[in-house]
């Protein structure tokens, strides 16, 4: 099989020497090309290429869930299709919620292994994605979630401290979110952001709108966080918002989606947070988050700036992944 491995050299979990032993590695049942990221983007234009060309079979992504996105972003440049290559992950980041929802394991030298036994029992799997379209980007999938309004905004003042030369961790996370939590007053009582379904009226008041395409939504550390238990590679998307954040709602919300409900009655499905200013949904195709003022927007961890309109989709069995 014709592959081409896309390595981020600057993965948080990987040093030189053990991309050196993936790629001896993969090289032992691939014909294998590879290449470093350069800046930003560099993945996706990489993936692209490979998809338009016909070049491989598979590409790989070595790296955190942003190179994994970038990948994705680049195989679908031209939307779904048999022509497009499978895809392989090889975590690399410091959460690598992609890979962990695969059922992949963490460490990288592991998920080799477990790719290399994929390989040779021709196991793959098309999963759904997601779909997300704002005025002043170009169409971006999302493999895992997206958001707007707080959790995004966390996602911005991380990325700010990483520019800084800070180090991504979990700890980093927790310190910016607290930080966000005490800035941000004027919102936390009643957001900007509404929900708008075909059908349906509109649900307003948001100070935040999360977008899982899977779930666990994220990690901290080990322990997995499910503010939409029941999202799934399988369906389309689901939302889970807040609209009012005092202190204590906020602590009962974190206490619930670090330790998921009992199943739903019947065993249908898991059920989510539940609380008089939550906000969820499962399995929606099509859902628009508008907001009064601009609010930060991430996708896949990914803070793309402030965006006042963003329309989802969900596409099932958009991409084949090596698993």
């Amino acid at each position: 099989m014709r592959a081409l491995l896309v390595v981020n050299p600057k993965a948080t979990t990987t040093s030189g020497r053990t991309r050196d032993v993936l790629i001896h590695a993969l090289r032992s049942d691939l014909k294998l090309d590879v290449a470093q990221t350069q800046y930003r983007g560099h993945a996706r234009d990489l993936a692209r290429q490979a998809a338009e060309d016909g070049s491989v079979d598979l590409v790989v992504a070595l790296g955190g869930d942003g190179t994994v996105n970038e990948v994705v972003n680049g195989l679908l440049a031209h939307g779904p299709g048999e022509r497009v290559p499978r895809l392989a992950v090889v975590p690399g980041g410091s959460t690598n919620v992609f890979a962990r929802a695969l059922g992949l394991p963490n460490d990288p030298v592991e998920a080799t292994g477990a790719l290399l036994d994929a390989l040779a029992e021709r196991r793959e799997r098309a999963i759904g994605l997601g779909k997300a379209l704002t005025d002043g980007l170009p169409d971006r999938w999302f493999t895992f979630t997206a958001g707007l309004g707080f959790d995004a905004g966390v996602v911005g003042r991380v990325e700010r401290q990483r520019r800084a030369g800070r180090r991504s961790t979990h700890a980093l996370y927790v310190v910016e979110a607290l930080r966000h939590y005490v800035t941000e007053r004027e919102h936390r009582r009643s957001g900007p952001i509404s929900l708008e379904i075909n059908g349906r009226d509109p649900v307003p008041g948001m100070v935040m709108a999360i977008v899982s395409n899977t779930s666990p939504w994220t990690f901290l550390g080990s322990r997995p966080v499910f503010p939409s238990p029941a999202a799934s590679f399988e369906t389309d998307l689901d939302i889970f918002g807040i609209t009012r954040m005092t202190a204590f709602r906020t602590a009962r919300t974190v206490r619930q989606i670090l330790r998921p409900l009992p199943a739903a009655e019947g065993g249908e499905r898991p059920a989510g947070p539940s609380g008089k200013h939550l906000v969820s949904y499962h399995d929606v195709r099509h859902f628009t988050l508008v907001s009064e003022e601009p609010a930060p927007f991430q996708v896949d961890g990914d803070h793309l700036g402030d965006r006042s309109r963003v329309s989802f989709t969900g596409v099932r069995r958009a991409l084949r992944v090596i698993v």
